[in-house]
């Protein structure tokens, strides 16, 4: 685990086979509301690409600092992750974002670290005006992003709700338990994780991820896409619509998986994940 520090900002990252070096490394970017713990058992499947793994805390996430308020919209961490990458010199980049941090590897592989990317792997991403689900992981989203809504709420309740609603984003919630239910929701359970986790929401702008949908087709980059073929959250048909539109890409479409595709299908993302690189 180390700390780096970028714009004014400190961000954690998990970095694995750093003996590898710089170049060629996977970079993992994580969904909202997660962190880099979402990946932690990706990352030992991954070693064998003999390749540095770095798992990113964006801002406001995890162990990095939670700064409010802050641009943590995806051009926001972008921004501090293209410094981020300079500052370790990693180039020829494979990116891996799932959910929000695919819209994140969107901006960074088309216009902020274009130069530095290789190659692209989206997860059940957030891409076009799809930004968010209506009611996950809070209930009425589209409401959430009212700017009065932290102080309808407390912090009691808004944990209670996160851990009602996250179990929908996986396929079999039976095993959801307690233990990986507080892996998701202990970090927005105080007064500042309750405002840095509506400021999260109120960021999920369309205009955001839509700027550069049209640069999707441009980009000239190696790219698999990885669905769960049961994802109420991210639809495949929004997967299907971004393999159509990038030329060079390829589909992966994984039954029995949901949004929380890290979860239900730890194997299955890793294996496609590891097919890809192994082609490059």
């Amino acid at each position: 685990r180390h700390i780096a520090h970028v714009i004014h900002y400190d961000l954690s990252y998990i970095v694995q086979g750093a003996e590898h070096g710089p170049d060629g490394a996977i970079v993992l970017l994580h969904d909202f509301p997660s962190g880099a713990f979402a990946w932690d058992h990706i990352i030992p499947q991954l070693a064998g690409t003999n390749q540095a793994v770095y798992a990113i805390d964006m801002l406001g996430y995890g162990l990095s600092e939670f700064p409010w308020p802050s641009d943590t919209s995806i051009w926001g961490h972008a921004d501090c992750l293209s410094m981020l990458f300079a500052d370790l010199n990693l180039r020829n980049i494979v990116l891996v974002g799932h959910g929000l941090g695919g819209g994140v590897a969107q901006v960074l592989a088309t216009r902020l670290s274009r130069s530095r990317i290789k190659a692209l792997v989206l997860i059940d991403t957030i891409a076009y005006e799809d930004t968010f689900a209506p009611n996950w992981p809070l209930p009425d989203m589209k409401k959430c992003q009212e700017p009065d809504q932290p102080h309808q709420i407390s912090v009691e309740d808004m944990i209670k709700q996160l851990r009602e609603t996250l179990p929908k984003g996986v396929h079999d919630d039976s095993r959801f338990n307690d233990d990986i239910l507080n892996d998701y929701t202990d970090q927005w359970n105080s007064d500042l994780g309750k405002e840095m986790l509506y400021q999260h929401i109120r960021l999920l702008l369309p205009n955001y991820s839509n700027a550069v949908a049209s640069d999707l087709r441009l980009m000239e980059k190696p790219t698999l896409i990885i669905w769960g073929e049961d994802d109420q959250q991210m639809p495949l048909k929004l997967g299907q619509r971004l393999h159509r539109e990038i030329a060079q890409s390829e589909l992966v479409v994984i039954p029995g998986a949901g949004h929380m595709i890290l979860f239900d299908a730890v194997d299955q993302v890793a294996g496609a994940i590891n097919d890809f690189v192994g082609k490059l």
